[in-house]
């Protein structure tokens, strides 16, 4: 069986995925003076457009409600969100940030900023563009309508109605 692959994906995979461990490292190191994780910023900016409950936040993230909730647990003992109980059913929690949450999702935004390379000549739109391209042609059961880690401004797309976002594994998988 032949492929119908462009013969430079392969590089452009591999490029991908030395890009997505820099980038990661990077982050790692701009955020431990906050205390913060890649798992945390995500899961803040997350509910930066307003309260969700869990399972919205996981989908909306694309992560698993269980691994969410170990960041979350560490972020509420930090004192950066609060979980409250739905009265209409239990098991949910309503996920907020509290006012030490914004201010440190700002910091961590400044941080990551900083983090990355001052290059004029790299056209971080058409990167975006791309990539968002790149996401959406994987397979996996998701909304094709869910750009994950979007910033809050781009989180007017309809949410996910039901099962589960595709999860995230290995070096991506969320730890706070």
């Amino acid at each position: 069986m032949t492929s119908n692959l462009d013969p430079d994906a392969r590089t452009s995979y591999r490029l991908i995925t030395v890009a997505a461990r820099m980038v990661q490292r990077r982050q790692d190191d701009a955020l431990a003076h906050l205390g913060l994780t890649r798992a945390a910023v995500i899961a803040l900016e997350g509910l930066a457009g307003g309260p969700l409950n869990q399972e919205r936040l996981a989908e909306a993230i694309r992560v698993q409600s269980q691994t969410l909730g170990r960041v979350l647990i560490r972020l509420e003992s930090a004192g950066h969100i609060t979980r409250t109980r739905q009265s209409a059913d239990r098991r949910q929690f309503k996920v907020e940030l509290t006012e030490s949450g914004q201010t440190i999702l700002e910091a961590a935004r400044r941080a990551e900023n900083n983090a990355y390379p001052d290059d004029p000549n790299i056209s971080w739109k058409v990167l975006r563009e791309e990539l968002t391209k790149f996401v959406n042609a994987l397979p996996g059961d998701r909304d094709q309508g869910v750009v994950p880690f979007a910033a809050p401004e781009h989180r007017t797309m309809r949410r996910p109605q039901g099962g589960r976002a595709s999860n995230l594994r290995g070096a991506d998988q969320p730890r706070q």
